[in-house]
């Protein structure tokens, strides 16, 4: 599968893109179950709320944000993040032969009943270490997802934007107090998800997740590819885990 001329085109300068129902439903459940499993068991590697918010109270040191170094968790884990379907639109949007990154992103990201906490604006690329910004993440909806329980919002064109270290502030979230960043984040944009949708996104594209109102999880499921050429800063976490390379 390639994406067409238009929707390359919409990806090159959104910095985003949506690819409606594209993962069997069937698979999306299998990944989900094992996932559940993983939760109900609180399997390490696990990132909690409280990492990031100073005031956290036992509640939230104790509720899941995300299960991390998924790929070697489990063969239906694996088997997504080698898709060959998406393969074809990996190689169009990097402009080179994808290489998944177990160092960032890698995870079943999850917005719990209630205690889900908001995500702050940020691009993931001030967290990792690359020679370059050719690295796309894909994100794959497990369920329903909207502004309720914590839906990806995303702002346009961020990922060419020129920012100062003053737009950011603690944990490198892009500063929703100061001023010149307003007319910015005003440009967000939105999209209800259902099960089997996929979002890529670019490394440097601003986006955030709402909090969980809801009574029922959020799960969802989040890895990352860089061109082959582009090579992990020896020394850092992003050079610290193994590389699949995809053909």
């Amino acid at each position: 599968m390639l994406l067409s001329v238009e929707e390359l085109k919409s990806f090159n300068e959104n910095g985003f893109l949506l690819l409606r129902n594209f993962a069997d439903t069937r698979e999306c459940d299998a990944i989900l179950e094992v996932a559940n499993v993983h939760l109900k068991d609180r399997i390490e590697p696990i990132e909690w709320e409280g990492e990031y918010n100073r005031t956290a109270d036992k509640v939230l040191n104790r509720t899941v944000r995300r299960l991390r170094q998924v790929y070697h968790r489990d063969i239906r884990f694996q088997n997504w993040m080698e898709n060959k379907k998406i393969r074809p639109i990996l190689k169009q949007v990097l402009g080179e032969n994808p290489v998944i990154t177990l160092a960032h992103h890698n995870s079943i990201m999850t917005k719990m009943p209630r205690h889900g906490t908001q995500t702050g604006w940020h691009q993931d690329k001030r967290y990792w270490n690359f020679e370059n910004d050719n690295l796309v993440s894909v994100w794959l909806s497990l369920g329903d997802e909207d502004y309720d329980n914590g839906v990806l919002e995303f702002i346009p064109q961020s990922h060419n934007m020129v920012f100062g270290d003053e737009a950011f502030g603690e944990y490198d979230y892009f500063r929703d107090d100061y001023a010149p960043n307003q007319s910015i984040i005003d440009k967000k944009v939105s999209f209800e998800l259902h099960k089997g949708d996929v979002v890529l996104f670019h490394c440097k594209t601003l986006h955030r997740a709402n909090a969980n109102s809801t009574d029922k999880a959020k799960i969802s499921f989040v890895y990352t590819l860089k061109g082959e050429s582009n090579g992990a800063i020896m020394g850092t976490r992003s050079a610290q885990f193994d590389e699949i390379y995809l053909s």
